[in-house]
């Protein structure tokens, strides 16, 4: 029986009272790995951020990795690595110390620092402040922060914004990698991943999740054949 990584039902989250995203039910299974999509203002990111814990429902209840959305944010966080607008770096400090206070806070080898830097290019300018890194730079680093992480559940919010092609093909990588080892992913974003990279997409509208709102991803039998193969 396929375990359930992220049970949403009915959540609505709303800002200054007007609903961002409402009476969303969602399930995805472990490993699966999900493309939301939809125009502006639709509620992707603000969905990824409740699944994050970085926002509570309003209404509703919820289950991500097993612990509840509200009394498990601890226990979520730990295991979930939400990579999106903001890089959540320390500017003042080198690409190496942020990483460095990752695996202090997350209990992470300091072995795995070095080699994560050098996977998104970055082993060059490790001991450089990343307050004069670029926008593709510090996503570089954000990048490294989940490879060092290696969580449970990956969330993307727009990953290809702001990137080079090279970056790009980091955040393929990624996912390519969440198949070979079953994590699970949502990611929100404009633009369609690569073909096969995908289970399945979500189309939001107008922060509902219509009855007819899920579809196979692109090239969704070799995904999810990949996806079995590995659990």
């Amino acid at each position: 029986m396929a375990l359930t990584d992220v049970r949403l039902r009915r959540i609505t989250h709303a800002f200054d009272g007007v609903p961002a995203i409402r009476h969303v039910d969602l399930d995805v299974e472990r490993g699966e790995r999900v493309w939301l999509c939809g125009a502006n203002g639709s509620g992707k990111s603000t969905l990824l951020r409740v699944v994050a814990t970085a926002l509570a429902p309003t209404y509703g209840e919820g289950t991500v990795l097993g612990f509840d959305l509200r009394s498990g944010r601890d226990e979520i966080r730990a295991r979930t690595e939400l990579l999106g607008h903001g890089f959540r770096l320390y500017t003042d400090l080198t690409a190496a110390e942020n990483l460095r206070f990752v695996c202090r806070l997350y209990g992470v080898p300091l072995d795995r620092l070095r080699p994560a830097l050098e996977r998104v290019g970055l082993d060059e300018v490790a001991d450089v402040r990343t307050g004069g890194f670029s926008q593709g730079m510090r996503q570089r680093v954000a990048l490294a922060r989940c490879l060092l992480r290696d969580p449970a559940l990956v969330l993307l919010d727009e990953p290809y914004a702001g990137l080079d092609a090279d970056a790009r093909v980091l955040v393929d990588d990624l996912l390519a990698d969440s198949a070979r080892c079953g994590r699970t992913v949502l990611i929100a974003s404009h633009e369609a991943p690569p073909p096969g990279s995908v289970d399945r997409r979500i189309v939001l509208e107008a922060g509902r999740v219509p009855p007819e709102g899920a579809h196979p991803g692109p090239g969704d039998g070799v995904a999810r054949r990949t996806r079995e193969a590995a659990r």
